[in-house]
């Protein structure tokens, strides 16, 4: 396994919450989209505190009538420390690609923190394993797991795999698609389904519509501040999560809103377009979903509620 690169300095020191990292290195436009604040190595090989911010009023994630704090900043907060922690301390480039394979988040409502006023300090412990390697000794890819505490209590954890590509060889990936890349503005013959039954703040945060055969992956706003931060070819995993979920709360008229466990397999791209049709099967209080394009799968996955 790769031993971390890069300075070893203030192992020791207690985490910051006075400053965001670099939006760079967490593939974010907008420094309000950045919850890491601190990340540093510890004496355990390929272990790795962190500390992140949650604001209590983040624009695109819903809270609950408990005071929660939506479940997929627990995920935003997974996918920048797979971002940060290899382009930081593995030798990454920033000019990679970086391709999420999979994922999985698990709560314990009893212990989640409230969303206090201005914003919740969380503490992370972050494990990379199986580090892989391409054959001019790069990293191409490693596992990262998690643990998420505040206030000195563990409440959640979350972790996945994801692959690193440089230009070369996400371009060959890449080859003989349609090209298409955002702006991709929604058909008009198809129908948006209410804010209140897709349990969102607002209707440009929907990311699904409606057609005759049933629910497209299809935001209505391709230009959102967190869906679409930054310039994209394919649709990123956390729009198919959040799609997952929203097909979760239409289905059952807003009840299954806020999922306490989850994960998802990427098993190829998904296209801008044309839009990728969401399938979800509810079992009492877990709804499995796949996600189609083409006739293809590109995704699928589990959503698990209280």
């Amino acid at each position: 396994m790769s031993t971390p690169t890069g300075s070893i300095a203030g192992k020791s020191e207690p985490l910051s919450w006075s400053r965001t990292v670099e939006r760079e290195l967490v593939h974010r436009t907008s420094v309000a989209e950045v919850l890491l604040t601190d990340v540093r190595p510890t004496d355990t090989a390929h272990v790795f505190r962190a500390a992140a911010s949650w604001p209590r009023a983040h624009p695109t994630f819903p809270r609950d009538g408990s005071q929660r704090h939506s479940p997929l900043i627990l995920v935003e907060t997974l996918r920048q420390l797979g971002l940060y922690i290899p382009l930081r301390f593995y030798a990454v480039p920033q000019a990679c690609h970086a391709v999420i394979t999979d994922l999985y988040f698990h709560l314990r409502p009893a212990d989640e923190p409230p969303a206090r006023a201005g914003a919740t300090e969380i503490t992370c412990c972050a494990r990379v394993s199986a580090v892989r390697h391409t054959p001019d000794k790069a990293v191409g890819g490693l596992r990262l797991n998690v643990t998420f505490a505040a206030c000195g209590v563990t409440f959640g954890c979350g972790g996945g795999g994801v692959r690193f590509l440089d230009g070369a060889r996400f371009t060959a990936l890449r080859a003989g698609r349609a090209a298409h890349s955002l702006p991709v503005r929604p058909a008009d013959r198809h129908i948006r389904p209410s804010a209140a039954r897709l349990t969102v703040n607002h209707p440009h945060d929907a990311v699904l519509a409606l057609d005759e055969e049933g629910l497209l992956v299809s935001p209505a706003d391709p230009l959102h501040p967190f869906f679409f931060d930054h310039a994209t070819d394919h649709v990123p995993g956390m729009v198919l999560l959040e799609a997952a979920r929203q097909a979760a709360s239409y289905h059952s008229r807003g009840r299954l809103s806020r999922p306490r466990f989850g994960w998802l397999t990427a098993a190829r791209f998904t296209e801008l377009a044309p839009p990728a049709r969401v399938l979800c099967t509810r079992r009492r209080s877990t709804c499995a979903f796949r996600i189609l394009q083409g006739g293809a799968e590109t995704a699928h996955g589990t959503l698990g509620y209280q």
